[in-house]
């Protein structure tokens, strides 16, 4: 899970988000088999997402808006030299007052893992996998920051 935290610089959000969003069902993701392949799971999963959340100031055990999260699809390649792994995951947020969905967006992103990153092919696809999920992560913040929440509406910012 540590290495699907997002780690980076502290963003700027709306004021009305910050300590202020709750983590609701996380859910699409997959239990490693150890005698296959290496996957993410949606328990780890939901601990790198709170806390990122966390780390950005925006998390909140009852927060006025509730954070939806689904793995819609891991792409993982079965053998190579550079594994690449792309997320795709939906970020569903919503207005727990009014149960309106106040962002509801996907993010793709890829991350690839070389021989230089490990030369056992497992770990470099658990590492492609670990590097993936971050990224995702921190996609949804940078979405998260374009969001503007004020008391009078909603908009994105341009």
């Amino acid at each position: 899970m540590e290495n699907m935290v997002f780690h980076g610089e502290q963003k700027e959000y709306s004021g009305e988000m910050k300590e202020n969003l709750g983590l609701g069902e996380v859910s699409g993701g997959e239990k490693t088999n150890p005698a296959w392949t290496s996957e993410i799971d949606n328990e780890a999963f939901s601990g790198a997402v709170k806390k990122s959340l966390k780390s950005q100031g925006l998390y909140s055990d009852n927060g006025k808006y509730q954070l939806e999260v689904k793995m819609l699809k891991v792409d993982q390649p079965l053998f190579g030299l550079n594994l690449e792994v792309t997320t795709h995951v939906r970020y569903i947020l919503s207005n727990t007052d009014n149960g309106s969905v106040v962002f509801d967006d996907t993010v793709i992103a890829p991350h690839t893992a070389g021989v230089g990153d490990a030369f056992a092919a497992v770990k470099r696809l658990r590492l492609a996998n670990e590097g993936s999920a971050q990224k995702n992560i921190e996609g949804l913040l940078n979405k998260l920051t374009e969001l503007r929440i004020e008391l009078q509406g909603i908009s994105l910012a341009k």
